[in-house]
């Protein structure tokens, strides 16, 4: 019989936090969420209205609302904090809001004798993620962020609809900033297991109408149009999450693209990015170096760089 109880802290309960608990609840993925808001009148209404889907569900959840203090037993902390700005070009235009929002709350969150798995998904995910790291002083296994999982998602999704096929019988990753140098790699999709660079090759009058460069623009740009048409994405990034949570919490051993920080990987150092990774109890256990083509490789430092280049601009962590 399991006796500990698989507690998940949510901080931020915005469209992403609150759909994110509404699929741990829908998924029974944890036994209790703790939902924590600069808004405490928010928090209590969405775990109230959360707190009504138990008879339609297949396990109970206990939700409530919580504070930092409560967060020192918790198994994984989600972090939803951030600002909506209007007319954004790009997800590293928040960046410095996400320090001024973020380093507090770390703070705080380390002090109650929080040791276990942070997974951010506030924008800049790859930066805020360094942050949270460098903040919180945890081994960097402990520490991760949503990455590229949504955007190879958005690949796999999009690839489905050329081919046609199940999206989980497209096999691959986005690599590198979840923003505008993000980059599918190619060179290691498969479709059943046969690569899709084959397919093409084999089969150039059937699938002319696919045009990979156009493949790998809609999947960067999707997250944007969606912002755009109704104001924010959560649905696709709340399952993400739910997915992540539950391959730690199950000691899966999935491997997921999401934003690690690199010592050595990919020729990369003391930087966050997105990278597959094997997901277990303990967060990160190995990140997985693909073999990428000289043309990957460059596209690879080229995202480091614009990352680099981002946290330059940040105080000393």
């Amino acid at each position: 019989m399991r006796s500990k109880v698989r507690k998940v802290a949510i901080v931020g309960v915005g469209y992403v936090g609150s759909t994110c608990a509404y699929s741990l609840i829908n998924q029974a993925i944890c036994d209790e969420i703790i939902l924590i808001d600069r808004t405490p009148e928010k928090a209590y209404a969405q775990a109230l209205d959360l707190s009504h889907c138990m008879d339609f569900v297949h396990a109970r959840t206990r939700i409530s609302t919580g504070t930092f203090e409560q967060c020192s037993d918790a198994d994984v902390i989600v972090l939803c904090m951030g600002i909506r700005p209007k007319n954004i070009k790009n997800r590293l235009e928040v960046l410095e809001s996400a320090y001024s929002i973020h380093k507090p709350i770390i703070a705080q969150i380390m002090a109650s004798g929080f040791n276990g798995i942070f997974l951010a998904a506030s924008n800049p995910v790859d930066l805020v993620t360094y942050m949270v790291w460098k903040i919180s002083g945890l081994p960097r296994n402990q520490v991760l962020g949503t990455g590229t999982s949504i955007d190879s998602s958005r690949m796999k999704t999009l690839l489905s609809h050329y081919f046609p096929v199940d999206p989980r019988s497209v096999q691959g990753y986005v690599l590198g900033e979840h923003g505008d140098s993000q980059f599918p790699v190619w060179s290691h999709v498969t479709i059943g297991g046969k690569p899709v660079m084959d397919i093409l090759s084999q089969h150039p009058e059937r699938f002319r109408h696919l045009k990979l460069d156009e493949i790998a623009k809609k999947t960067k740009e999707t997250g944007t149009e969606i912002y755009t048409l109704k104001g924010s994405t959560y649905y696709g990034i709340a399952n993400a999450l739910a997915y992540i949570i539950h391959s730690i919490l199950n000691d899966d051993h999935r491997i997921i693209a999401v934003s690690a920080v690199l010592e050595g990987e990919y020729g990369q150092n003391d930087i966050c990015t997105g990278v597959p990774a094997i997901l277990t109890r303990h967060g990160i256990k190995e990140i997985v170096e693909l073999n990428l083509t000289p043309k990957e490789q460059e596209q690879f430092k080229h995202s480091c760089t614009v990352i680099r280049g981002a946290l330059a601009s940040l105080p000393p962590l």
